[in-house]
């Protein structure tokens, strides 16, 4: 198989992935497309341009896997529990290490830590989470050699040419990471549709790449007079039973037969809620199997069902509050429902994605309760007591809205009936929606829905 047959397998699948997973791009990029090279060619130039490239010896621990060269303090040696032998690989990604030497293109990375450390300093969160940060400051303050940015061509013909001189290939990490920039049309001219998109705001990255993200990519960046990343945020990884995750172990998951078990909503709900930032995550379908039961199906699937049921409101207008004063009774959820949009946002914006989810989530607890201890279902039998029960089901369809509102970019389809259901329109369903009341009444949706079915 030639390597551009297996990039094609491999690239399908993710592009089959994403339409199963409910997740739209503007672009999908790959290193092959010919606009791609294109950009790759603009940046090299920019670079040489400007003084940051020359041809020089290099020579270091060379990792294939990784392909990328790391320094002798980034390195140590190993028994193969396999052969018995003595190796050397990466301290910082396990992988095989050989001693190489050839002559080929390098950037002046050096020249660039003081550069780095004041950008780090000036924005506190360029990189997060924290200890993210430390570590690519640490790396920094121990000293950058400058970088390796081309492989000989009769080592590496798989990747674009050096402009000019074809007897060298670009090496891969700077030509992956102008994807960034293709992806925004560069280089830029007038009609560039994507243009406003770059710098982003957020870019998303794995722990294992941040080196590459949080020192070359800005490094290089500042070398072509390019903005900056508002922020990197590099996730933790997946493990199974503690341990990463391998095929040789058996310890994997299958992302298409999970969604398929559970719905594609509560699994990307799962994937958020208990997803690693900081440290890694430990995934078990016994905890979505929880998630679902405990938090979808329990709280919200409950109470939506138990206040939008004909028995409590026949007219099928569902009630507001109209009294400004608040009973007693009702401060507590009041209090709780008025803050929760709030705290969301502020955990969001922390990057604190499971926090942001508690908070929804113990409003609905709170609601759940509220409904509970006034029980409604004598309320109705009762005219006298129409303005209270009025009041009990207000309270509890707010926290459903609201919650609603907060989880469509987790799970847009179900909120999207939970929505219907609760007759909020379209132009009604943003994040300030959630920041305040209802004052209008509105009609119930038409069909009753049961979101969260019990699952086998």
């Amino acid at each position: 198989m030639q390597p551009i047959e297996f990039c094609d397998k491999v690239s399908e699948s993710f592009k089959n992935l994403c339409e199963a997973a409910n997740i739209g791009y503007t672009s999908f990029e790959r290193t092959t497309n010919k606009h791609h090279a294109v950009a790759v060619n603009e940046l090299w130039n920019k670079l040489l341009n400007n003084g940051y490239l020359y041809k020089g010896e290099h020579e270091g621990w060379y990792a294939v896997s990784d392909e990328a060269f790391y320094a002798s303090n980034q390195v140590h040696e190993i028994v193969d529990e396999k052969t018995g032998e003595k190796v050397m690989v990466s301290i910082e990604s396990g992988q095989r290490v050989e001693w190489t030497s050839e002559k080929n293109y390098k950037f002046k990375l050096s020249a660039f830590g003081d550069r780095l450390l004041e950008w780090i300093e000036q924005n506190p969160n360029a990189i997060v989470p924290i200890n993210r940060k430390n570590e690519v400051t640490s790396w920094i303050k121990a000293g950058l050699a400058d970088l390796s940015v081309s492989r000989l061509r009769s080592r590496l013909d798989w990747g674009i040419p050096v402009p000019n001189d074809p007897e060298h290939t670009i090496y891969v990490w700077l030509d992956a990471l102008t994807n960034y920039l293709t992806a925004t049309g560069y280089p830029w001219n007038k009609d560039s549709k994507n243009k406003e998109f770059f710098p982003p705001d957020v870019q998303v990255v794995g722990k294992d790449i941040v080196r590459f993200h949080a020192i070359y990519w800005p490094a290089f960046l500042m070398a072509a007079e390019l903005p900056l990343p508002k922020q990197i945020l590099a996730h933790a990884h997946w493990t199974m039973g503690k341990q990463k995750m391998s095929k040789s172990r058996g310890n994997v998951a299958d992302p298409f037969q999970v969604m398929k078990d559970y719905g594609v909503d509560p699994v990307r709900y799962y994937l958020v809620r208990d997803g690693g930032l900081a440290d890694d995550g430990d995934y078990s379908e016994e905890m979505i199997h929880t998630r679902y039961k405990k938090d979808l199906a329990g709280q919200l699937g409950n109470l939506l069902n138990r206040t939008t049921g004909k028995a409590l409101i026949p007219s099928g207008i569902l009630p507001v509050k109209k009294d400004t004063a608040i009973d007693p009774n009702d401060e507590s959820i009041h209090k709780t429902i008025m803050e929760t949009a709030e705290n969301f946002d502020r955990a969001f914006e922390n990057r604190e994605f499971s926090r942001a989810y508690t908070y929804v989530f113990d409003m609905l607890s709170q609601a759940n309760k509220h409904f509970t201890d006034n029980e409604p279902w004598k309320l109705v039998k009762n005219p006298e007591e129409k303005i209270r029960l009025d009041t009990v089901l207000f309270y509890s369809l707010e926290a459903c809205r609201i919650a609603g509102i907060l989880l469509q970019p987790a799970m847009p389809s179900k909120m999207d009936g939970l929505l219907t259901r609760l007759g909020v329109p379209e132009s009604d369903r943003y994040f300030k929606n959630a920041c305040e009341l209802t004052q209008t009444e509105r009609a119930v949706g038409d069909d009753e829905i049961v979101l969260f079915p019990r699952i086998k």
